[in-house]
């Protein structure tokens, strides 16, 4: 059996790399848009008001889920809309 001993330095050079690597996954961006956007995103992204946002949930131009207190919209007809695309255009 083989006793290793751990120092100070060893300790602290693990601490370093695991805080390295943490930082890494924290802030590491994704290059895919997300599938589901919550509506302070949608604002910032059609640079819109909440009135705004809600008008076009309600005249069905947006399709939205609510989950609980939370609205999400899909990517895909976030950017239909930006194109000008009809709803349920098939090209």
């Amino acid at each position: 059996m083989t006793v290793e001993f751990i120092t100070k330095d060893d300790l602290e050079k693990f601490r370093q790399t695991l805080l390295n690597d943490l930082k890494c996954i924290i802030t590491k961006k994704s290059d895919e848009p997300q599938k589901y956007l919550k509506s302070y995103q949608v604002k910032n992204m059609l640079k819109i008001s909440g009135g705004t946002l809600h008008t076009l949930r309600a005249n069905g131009t947006l399709k939205f889920t609510r989950i609980g207190h939370i609205i999400y919209y899909s990517y895909e007809d976030i950017m239909q809309l930006m194109e000008g695309k009809p709803k349920n255009s098939k090209k």
